[in-house]
């Protein structure tokens, strides 16, 4: 059966519209469970619950953090269940598969002043550090998730309008207003950066690393974290920023709806847990998202 782990993928990307990340997630765990079923006694097999259960205890063994755990029994569900759908077995073996209980994500919201802390370490001419001054100014601007942000080209962004224009899950396609600082950092980076991290080369991509590239999501992962430890920011991530951007705009007035048409949800439920992190925040605001978003 873990033959049909492609076709799985394909039907979740083109039929169920799920994004990249969340289909690299579901290969990796999918990928752990054939070479579980491969490695494992001959009768293995998956069309039977004991393979399954006996899959399951060996997740538990690896002590896995709730999320993750919950993760990767839902992509073994949903594998499952494609195989039911598509005539391969006869049962679902995943039938009656407990998912482990997850607390309530509640969101980190960064201060103003961490923000003010993590942008003075921004503070230079190499084409590298422009490009994540703008990078970092982009993010908190306009609440884009980063794999968003990674994947937008030169033709994504009205540098006359102050607007940028991504496409977020299911390939739903939002413009999103950013503010003067922002603008101001990319219309650096554009002047003085991009061309030195281009080189020779040849793409659309905003957004290069030192090879003339198009900078993936883990590489900005990596360039945030070291500016957040240079900070004294222990957990400062770009999807800090998404929630900073959601949090600051409510605790200054925006109204709920607009926020969360701005970040891309589909249920106002998703927007609907920044709302305490706003009305628990009293302090005056230093810096603010795009003040057009929040109108």
């Amino acid at each position: 059966m873990i033959e049909h782990i492609p076709a799985f993928l394909a039907h979740l990307r083109a039929v169920r519209g799920f994004s990249e990340n969340t289909i690299s997630a579901y290969r990796n765990d999918l990928n752990q469970l054939a070479a579980f079923v491969q490695s494992g006694p001959a009768e293995y097999d998956l069309r039977e619950r004991s393979t399954l259960a006996a899959f399951m205890v060996e997740l538990r063994s690896h002590e896995y953090a709730p999320s993750t755990m919950a993760r990767k029994v839902a992509a073994v569900k949903s594998f499952c269940h494609f195989l039911r759908q598509q005539g391969l077995i006869e049962v679902d073996p995943a039938d009656g598969v407990d998912s482990p209980k997850v607390d309530k994500y509640r969101p980190r919201s960064a201060s103003s002043d961490e923000i003010g802390r993590l942008l003075a370490q921004l503070d230079g001419e190499s084409p590298a550090v422009l490009r994540d001054r703008a990078m970092v100014e982009l993010l908190y601007a306009t609440g884009v998730r980063v794999s968003e942000l990674v994947s937008l080209d030169l033709d994504h962004v009205d540098m006359q309008s102050r607007v940028v224009r991504c496409n977020g899950k299911a390939g739903k396609a939002r413009e999103i207003p950013y503010g003067e600082s922002a603008q101001v950092a990319l219309g650096t980076y554009l002047a003085s950066g991009r061309s030195s991290l281009l080189g020779a080369g040849d793409t659309p991509a905003l957004f290069l690393n030192r090879h003339g590239e198009r900078l993936t999501r883990q590489g900005f992962w990596l360039i945030m974290k070291g500016y957040a430890r240079q900070a004294g920011i222990d957990t400062l991530s770009p999807h800090t920023l998404r929630h900073s951007f959601a949090t600051h705009l409510l605790s200054n007035g925006a109204p709920l709806r607009s926020v969360q048409e701005l970040l891309g949800h589909t249920s106002i439920a998703s927007t609907q847990v920044y709302t305490q992190l706003a009305a628990q925040s009293g302090e005056e605001r230093a810096r603010q998202p795009a003040a057009s978003a929040a109108e």
